[in-house]
């Protein structure tokens, strides 16, 4: 399905290519020269696809793909089916490091690298205020969570007051709605590295989740120690959110409804609900994205549409299923 609808996606747009075009371009990249000749592609239809669409499809594959997994995995740690990637303040801390370099007028490198940072810096702060804490170690991490989002969202809002009303507050509102419009190989090979690692590291602790979402006296009694366990799948998933963010802005709901998808379809054992996730939090995204940029003239924002589309959606989900959707967890 992620393939199809990749190479479908390749196609669709204000300029259209077909789609046996688009597979002699893929195929052209990926196989010996002389194999395929491609001599049906035009110079454009083969620039549109490798330059311009195939690094933002890449990107919509990651960043949903990796909220997708990332949710799933929270959702698990925290034993709470509402609990999204945002729960821990890193969503609003890359935000920030992405509005103080447009405020400075700072290239697309230092906008990754400074979201990048201060979404890290958001995690590094909620360990600090989490530190040493007795008692209720979840609660404490989702209060200080809430906490350090407030303060970190703030900050945005001042940047946003002393932006230039004409110039740079356009943009800092636009990309803190999440949009994938200035998609590069660059900023693909940027965010691979803490996306693919997050991801990776979430999958191979994948059956531990399953015990982790037991109770932790469930969890001591199996031979595991959750509180280490707890943090490393945090850090995991800060990497996941802050690659993401960094190269995306915010996109909202991804993290939320997908997890409740692919529970719904295999089930709650992570070791497959994981993966799942991550391909169909991967697929909706491409799908969403390639609607923002084809619905109208303009450049209509990710976050826009997944909250129109998340919103009623996870409604639907929970009046439907609102007796087995974590019960069976």
């Amino acid at each position: 399905m992620l393939v199809v609808t990749v190479v479908v996606a390749l196609g669709l747009g204000r300029f259209s290519v077909p789609l046996p075009h688009v597979i002699e371009v893929l195929a052209s990249r990926m196989l010996p020269d002389g194999v395929i000749s491609g001599h049906g592609v035009t110079d454009t239809e083969r620039t549109v696809v490798e330059l311009i669409r195939l690094p933002r499809v890449l990107l919509a594959v990651l960043v949903g793909g990796g909220l997708g997994s990332s949710g799933a995995a929270l959702q698990a740690t925290f034993r709470n089916p509402l609990v999204s990637p945002d729960i821990i303040g890193v969503s609003a801390g890359a935000s920030l490091g992405g509005a103080l370099a447009l405020l400075l007028g700072l290239d697309s490198l230092f906008l990754v690298g400074g979201a990048f940072a201060f979404g890290l810096a958001a995690l590094g702060l909620l360990f600090v205020l989490t530190l040493g804490r007795t008692g209720a170690p979840m609660l404490m991490v989702v209060l200080g969570g809430v906490v350090i989002g407030s303060f970190f969202s703030a900050l945005v809002g001042l940047v946003q007051y002393f932006a230039d009303p004409y110039t740079t507050l356009p943009a800092i509102v636009f990309w803190l709605l999440g949009s994938l419009a200035t998609a590069t190989f660059t900023k693909v090979g940027v965010a691979v590295v803490p996306i693919v690692v997050g991801s990776i590291v979430l999958l191979l602790l994948r059956w531990r989740l399953n015990v982790l979402s037991l109770g932790d006296e469930e969890a001591s009694s199996l031979g595991l120690r959750p509180n280490p366990l707890r943090w490393v799948v945090l850090v995991s998933c800060a990497l996941v959110i802050a690659g993401a963010v960094a190269v995306s802005g915010v996109v909202g709901w991804v993290g939320l409804v997908i997890p409740h998808l692919a529970r719904m379809w295999v089930g709650p054992d992570h070791r497959v609900l994981l993966p799942i996730s991550f391909l169909l939090g991967a697929i909706y995204l491409v799908i969403i994205d390639t609607v923002a940029r084809t619905a109208s003239a303009g450049e209509i924002p990710l976050g826009v549409l997944t909250a129109l589309i998340g919103a009623p959606v996870f409604f639907l989900l929970l009046r439907r299923n609102r007796d087995r959707i974590w019960d069976r967890a």
